[in-house]
């Protein structure tokens, strides 16, 4: 396992400023400012109901702050949907799984490619021409990213014949097949035994470094956290308590009492 510090970490990609996401009476978040650097593996951690699932909604679009803003690649964002934040390179992972069951782990993937289609509908149709042979450089780049990830032997397989911790590797792959900027990752290891949290540690790990993919990542195993991490924020209640290295986090006082439920 690579060292975080020798990882070559850019400019800011990702700035978020003084975030508050409200449900009704609920504060979900409360004025959460923090940023993500190009190439770095960044962790949002706290004790369940913090907010940190909240911040990724906010983070590709699918929830809208009532104050704060966002900006991605030097651009601040408004009204940004799912559908923006895809198309401008923000790729996300769920913390529960959100495949197509029935479909093969083949099919699965090339969705994740849908974006990057070009040719009219009306040639996608047909399957014939221009269309084919788009579908044919489509199908090329997945079947590198199943090699990648080490699964071909179930490429033909439906993923709900798919043990867990494959599945969580299938969703993985479709959100790579879109090759974003930004990778978000929502409890990536949750439900995993020692192994599968290895081999997926190793993915992130290589995703990071080979490809140059920015990632961000919630995960409630320090142990991991711990390791992969270059910068960790932490939140409770929907606010933020700590932000700096792993070895800060880990010394920080406020970080101890909150998980250790001291001061609730």
């Amino acid at each position: 396992m690579a060292a975080s510090g020798e990882r070559r970490i850019g400019d800011v990609v990702l700035k978020v400023e003084n975030i508050s996401l409200a449900f009704g009476g609920v504060r979900a978040l409360n004025d959460v400012s923090f940023d993500i650097r190009a190439h770095e593996i960044r962790a949002i951690i706290g004790p369940n109901g913090a907010g940190k699932s909240s911040m990724l909604n906010v983070i590709n679009g699918f929830y809208h702050p009532q104050q704060g803003r966002i900006t991605f690649k030097d651009i601040a964002r408004e009204n940004f949907g799912p559908y923006d934040a895809a198309s401008r390179g923000i790729a996300r992972t769920f913390q529960n799984i959100a495949l197509f069951k029935g479909m093969s782990t083949l099919d699965n993937i090339m969705t994740g490619r849908l974006l990057k289609m070009k040719v009219p509908f009306f040639w996608q149709l047909l399957r014939y021409g221009p269309a084919m042979r788009e579908e044919v450089e489509h199908r090329r780049f997945v079947e590198g990213i199943i090699e990648f990830l080490e699964i071909q032997a179930i490429r033909k397989v439906p993923v709900g014949r798919l043990p867990y911790g494959l599945q969580k590797r299938v969703e993985l792959g479709r959100a790579l097949a879109m090759e974003p900027d930004l990778l978000l990752l929502d409890e990536p290891m949750a439900g995993m035994n020692v192994e599968e949290k290895e081999d997926m540690c190793r993915f992130i790990l290589d995703i990071n470094d080979e490809f140059g993919t920015t990632i961000a990542l919630i995960e409630h195993d320090m142990s991991v956290v711990m390791d992969l991490s270059d910068r960790v924020v932490v939140l409770d209640y929907g606010r933020k308590i700590a932000d700096g290295t792993p070895e800060e986090v880990r010394s920080n006082r406020e970080v101890i009492d909150a998980y250790l439920g001291v001061r609730h």
